[in-house]
């Protein structure tokens, strides 16, 4: 048995300090103010210090590179990354070498993290413009959904075909992720910055490429496709403003059309793009002041359900360059939720709203069974944060690429502890070995 004890516990609206007793792999009890002296003479104590004990962080949109990609990451390099962070679960995306777009790509990839990841894992399936039939014949408690892109990214993935398109919203039963931005739109986009630029074109453009306009025409487009067709549907990487109008402002479990905002977006803006250059080159693009301002205003609300990370690395010298050289992504599972707790300290969300959309609402959205709660025969997947000043900086990054947009910024709270399926992961910096299990999922 493991005891965590004196602890300032966040889970389900609530902040109360406390205690959670651990058996085998599963949440056993949960103590409101004291524990029992036998539990605390029985069980391995692992002593808070009023730590904030909340559930682990599910990453539900990573990019680990595995397979295809060595040299940019690996399962077990970005794996352990997640783990440093907090992060007890991840959802990878398809766009991996080769893409998973069949049930036996997926099988593999799943071989592939039993044998190298620390964290929980589960995979999307990708669409394309041909596998139609294998989407809907594949097993949906097993793997998390389908990744739709309906604009152009890393990993050449685009469909394009409409009617092909409403099949898949239509027939497929499953939560459709979607990649929302308009590729006519960025393509008009592009030759017109071609014609001033030729084929040098500042990084600094990239909004203006991959616009608001883009993102906007893209999410109405998909969301109108869920809502004629009844399909679930979950928009990826919010960056605008104007995105927030088209989303209901309701709570996660009461509503089929759900989206995301990640880090990145609510960090950085257009003017950093000077400063950062392509190590803020993500797709869709980091917006202007008012998108990022609009998204943080939204924080409190139940306009956006979740954070993720699109956590995609990339060497540094795949960055280099201007806009049509320079790779799109960036680094971020190891730093979300010290990012995110610094925007609690900040005012801009609570931290019960905070557990909510890294914990609560990634496994409502997506069905994944006995995560994200702190709650008795739940999976022991808990995240203790310490209030410890710390700056991030490169030697410190974990993922395989060795950098991070967030370099130089100090943030408030730091990870100090992650158990995974009732085991200690990962605790003052060190790691304690591979705990992980795929994930299961309930089809709504």
């Amino acid at each position: 048995m493991i005891l965590i004890h004196n602890a300032h516990i966040v889970n389900e609206e609530r902040v109360f300090h406390g205690s959670v007793l651990i058996e085998g792999d599963s949440i056993a009890d949960v103590f409101e103010g004291c524990v029992p002296q036998s539990l605390l003479d029985g069980a391995e104590v692992i002593e808070a210090d009023d730590a904030i004990l909340m559930p682990g962080v599910i990453d539900t949109h990573v990019h680990f590179r595995d397979p295809g990609f060595p040299e940019k990451a690996d399962f077990s390099t970005e794996s352990e990354a997640a783990v440093a962070g907090g992060v007890t679960s991840v959802l990878d995306m398809p766009n991996t070498k080769p893409q998973t777009t069949s049930v036996e790509l997926w099988e593999e990839k799943m071989q592939m993290a039993e044998a190298k990841s620390y964290c929980n894992y589960g995979f999307y399936i990708g669409a394309t413009n041909t596998n139609l039939e294998e989407l809907k014949g594949a097993d949906y408690t097993k793997i998390c959904g389908v990744k739709l892109f309906l604009g152009s990214s890393t990993g050449g993935m685009l469909v394009n075909r409409g009617e092909l398109i409403e099949s898949i919203f239509r027939e497929v039963p499953a939560l459709i992720t979607v990649h929302a931005e308009d590729d006519a739109v960025i393509s008009r986009n592009l030759e017109h910055l071609k014609k001033l630029y030729g084929a040098e074109i500042p990084i600094e453009c990239h909004p203006q490429v991959r616009s608001a306009e883009a993102c906007v025409k893209a999410t109405e487009y998909a969301i109108s496709m869920a809502k004629r067709t009844g399909a679930r549907l979950h928009v990826a990487h919010l960056s605008t403003e104007e995105e927030l109008g088209l989303l209901e402002n309701l709570p996660a479990s009461e509503k089929c059309i759900t989206a995301e905002t990640c880090p990145h977006y609510l960090y950085f803006t257009d003017l950093d793009y000077k400063r950062l250059g392509a190590r803020i080159k993500c797709n869709p693009a980091i917006k202007s002041v008012s998108d990022r301002n609009g998204l943080l205003d939204a924080l409190p609300t139940n306009k956006i359900d979740t954070i993720a990370t699109d956590h995609a690395p990339h060497r540094l010298a795949d960055k280099e360059g201007t806009l049509l050289k320079a790779a799109s992504g960036m680094p971020s599972v190891q730093y979300s939720l010290p990012a995110m707790a610094e925007l609690v300290q900040k005012g801009y969300l609570s931290l019960e709203r905070m557990v909510r959309m890294m914990c609560h609402n990634p496994a409502i959205i997506y069905g994944i069974e006995k995560r994200g709660f702190i709650r008795k025969g739940y999976k022991a997947d808990l995240t203790l944060l310490h209030r410890e000043k710390s700056v991030v900086r490169a030697q410190n990054v974990l993922s395989k690429c060795g950098w991070s947009p967030y370099e130089g910024i100090e943030f408030s709270n730091k990870v100090v502890a992650t158990i995974i399926n009732g085991h200690v992961a990962y605790r003052d910096g060190a790691f304690y070995g591979r705990y992980a299990e795929p994930l299961t999922f309930k089809v709504r």
